[in-house]
């Protein structure tokens, strides 16, 4: 990794110091502090006020206990996280990841992305993040309905439509926020639209919500790939994971011309020389919800890997659209070996640091998650936007205003880069781009 400011390593010590155990926390700091030297040389105000400090540690840490009845009436006990991290740029705004590996690290690590990602938007919302280790498989709509109401009966004391706005995540789609607003809706006794997004088409959600995430990081690619001439006709592409990023990020690869050869979920992956079937990937995912195993059951051009990695399957680009931390330094050799000349992260810090420094040093294009996913919550954002005015717009006028933005975002990132003597660089361009944003109104907002 590269090496720190002796100012910024003593930063990020105290990180450490003040953060203990929370491995992701700390990587995903210190990979926004590698970048922000040749800030920090030309602002040093940035330290002599304490902005990086400030903007390390979350305005609000909340954990709090979640009892729910299963369908033996048995009492289950999970634990609820919000943090809030930061607000200089709007009210709060993340999403909630109900899975078993949830714990303060990831909620930290997520809100701290999060603050970043929103400020690349260019919308007015600060970041946070929430969650339960809560585990959604194999639970009956009962059960995770009966979940949801008990963990809104803490989360409802700290969220609002100008306080803290959470969306989804992992293992929190429709069903789940469906459950948490009406919820709130009975707690509060209002109708506020504002407070949850991601919501459903007849109470206040908004259209190419679902598909945002994935379409942006296709769009955010796409445009890495003009700069060179290119565009996804006639490219093969890898994508990790089969939710809502993954299959959306299939759909939009497709309609511009290129061919999804793989994606994959928690059992293994598939491989479909011809392309993906998209309808068929829906209908096993998002309607039975069933395993990708059973897609190559009903396709015999597919066949099913239960071991070995993604990352071993030839492609020209890769969108790592499942979770953090999932392509590591040997998958991102095998990428390089293959030819791979573009990697856009759909999910938050898929890429470990090695796989990166990997990347970076064979002259692969590299997207981070904070610039190449922030589609989905640029639509949250216009969510938010369509509640204040009780409007409703359509999916081709919504789908318009994400890929305006996601070329906003490309355009700051690769300016930033070049501005910073490290032209193509997208990760520094995110880091120092964002950073900036956040910290001038910090500075504007005084010591609070």
């Amino acid at each position: 990794m590269p090496e720190l400011t002796a100012e910024l390593q003593q930063e990020f010590d105290t990180v450490v110091r003040r953060n203990p155990g929370e491995a992701e926390f700390h990587q995903a700091v210190r990979e926004v502090l590698e970048s922000l030297g040749p800030v920090i040389d030309r602002r040093p105000e940035y330290l002599e006020s304490g902005i990086i400090s400030r903007i390390c540690e979350p305005n609000r840490q909340i954990i709090f206990k979640v009892n729910w009845l299963d369908d033996q009436n048995r009492v289950q006990t999970n634990r609820g996280f919000r943090v809030q991290f930061n607000s200089a740029l709007g009210p709060y705004k993340g999403g909630l990841r109900f899975h078993p590996s949830v714990y303060l690290g990831i909620i930290k690590f997520l809100g701290f992305e999060q603050v970043f990602k929103n400020a690349l938007t260019g919308m007015p919302i600060g970041g946070g993040k929430g969650g339960s280790d809560f585990d959604p498989k194999g639970k009956s709509d009962k059960e995770i309905m009966k979940f949801c109401q008990s963990f809104m009966l803490e989360l409802s004391h700290h969220i609002g439509a100008d306080t803290d706005v959470p969306a989804g995540d992992i293992g929190v789609g429709g069903r789940e926020i469906g459950y948490l607003f009406g919820q709130y809706k009975k707690l509060t006794g209002r109708y506020e639209s504002g407070v949850l997004t991601g919501k459903g088409l007849t109470w206040g959600g908004s259209r190419a919500r679902t598909e945002a995430t994935g379409y942006g990081t296709v769009f955010f690619a796409d445009e890495m790939l003009k700069l060179t001439g290119e565009s996804f006709e006639g490219k093969k592409v890898v994508v990790s994971g089969s939710g809502n990023v993954a299959i959306y990020a299939l759909e939009k690869a497709q309609q511009l011309g290129g061919t999804v050869v793989a994606m994959s979920d928690s059992g293994g992956y598939i491989v479909d020389e011809g392309g993906i079937d998209l309808e068929q990937m829906q209908e096993l995912k998002e309607i039975r919800r069933g395993r990708i195993s059973e897609y190559a059951d009903a396709n015999p051009s597919a066949r099913f890997v239960s071991d070995g990695q993604i990352w071993d399957v030839p492609c020209d680009i890769a969108l790592p659209c499942a979770t953090q931390n999932e392509l590591p330094l040997a998958g991102a050799e095998a990428l390089i070996k293959n030819g791979c000349t573009l990697v856009a992260e759909g999910a938050n810090m898929p890429s470990t640091p090695e796989a990166i420094k990997a990347f970076r040093a064979n002259g692969v294009r590299f997207a981070p998650g904070k610039a190449a996913n922030a589609g989905g919550v640029a639509t949250s954002a216009l969510e938010m936007q369509q509640n204040a005015s009780r409007d409703s717009w359509t999916f081709e006028y919504t789908e318009e205003r994400l890929k305006e933005i996601m070329v906003g975002i490309h355009a700051r990132c690769a300016e930033t880069a070049d501005e910073y003597g490290s032209p193509g660089d997208y990760v520094r361009g995110a880091n120092i781009s964002s950073f900036v944003r956040v910290a001038d109104t910090m500075l504007a907002l005084g010591v609070i």
